[in-house]
């Protein structure tokens, strides 16, 4: 039986790696895998887990939300079309999430294309950094711009890719600066986290709530929260170098572990 220590163990690494760009899928299956857990927490645990991270998403910019949606009754052009672009960026990933579902569940999960893809994502995300003047604000994403990143969005059904690393490579790729790269990105992020969680929350009433459920559910929360707050006041000083770095360590560790285990 999948364990409460196990449940807040993968909560964390949910909350940690869903908004940091590193790849929640891919951490959340490396883990079971190097720790040789053998039960499996089941759909339902993976909704409760990405509910938290839609918690922590709200709680944090529920100010940016209520401003858009009130911009649709009092004229705010500036609200309303950071809504339009959100609402464009989303629709590629919402498209071919629903479209690949079933290879995310299964081809998709071996250690070795997680590598790959760690790695590869990983030196993309430092390029797009390092390379060029990079000082456009929110305000200036333009609709291209929007579909370009939700079109890389689109690319983290993947696991290794990552949702913020593929949008925030994609951001900084456009010029646009670190705190807003990655803003964008997580405000991005709440449509499709909420249409993906209500979609599959009826799987929690078959399941019923366990301990383990709402232990997961809350250090998803918490953490979610702290890696939001954290990566933004990161990013003001500092590059994602180190997370590009990051990715490339973990991807060497998971090939070594998976030649030792052949």
């Amino acid at each position: 039986m999948f364990s409460v220590y196990q449940a807040i163990v993968l909560g964390i690494v949910q909350g940690l790696t869903e908004f940091l760009p590193v790849s929640s899928s891919a951490h959340l299956i490396l883990v079971p895998w190097l720790f040789k857990w053998q039960e499996d927490p089941g759909l339902a645990f993976d909704v409760v887990l990405h509910l938290g991270t839609l918690l922590a998403l709200l709680v944090f910019y529920w100010r940016e939300w209520l401003e858009m949606a009130l911009s649709l009754a009092n004229g705010n052009r500036v609200q309303r079309r950071l809504l339009f672009l959100l609402i464009v960026a989303s629709v590629p990933g919402a498209i071919i999430g629903v479209l690949l579902e079933k290879q995310a569940e299964t081809i998709f999960r071996s250690p070795l294309l997680i590598a790959g893809t760690m790695a590869t994502l990983g030196l993309f995300l430092w390029a797009a950094d390092a390379i060029g003047s990079k000082e456009r604000k929110i305000g200036d994403v333009t609709f291209l711009d929007a579909l370009l990143v939700g079109l890389s969005q689109a690319l983290a059904i993947i696991p290794g890719v990552s949702r913020s690393g593929a949008t925030i490579t994609t951001a900084r790729f456009l010029g646009i600066e670190r705190a807003d790269a990655a803003n964008f990105s997580f405000l991005m992020a709440t449509p499709i986290i909420a249409g993906a969680g209500l979609i599959e929350a009826r799987k929690l009433f078959h399941s019923g709530l366990t301990a383990p459920l709402g232990w997961g559910f809350s250090a998803s929360a918490v953490f979610s929260l702290l890696a939001i707050v954290g990566l933004l006041r990161y990013v003001r000083t500092h590059s994602y170098r180190s997370f590009a770095i990051y990715r490339i360590v973990l991807a060497v560790l998971v090939v070594a572990v998976a030649l030792a285990r052949a």
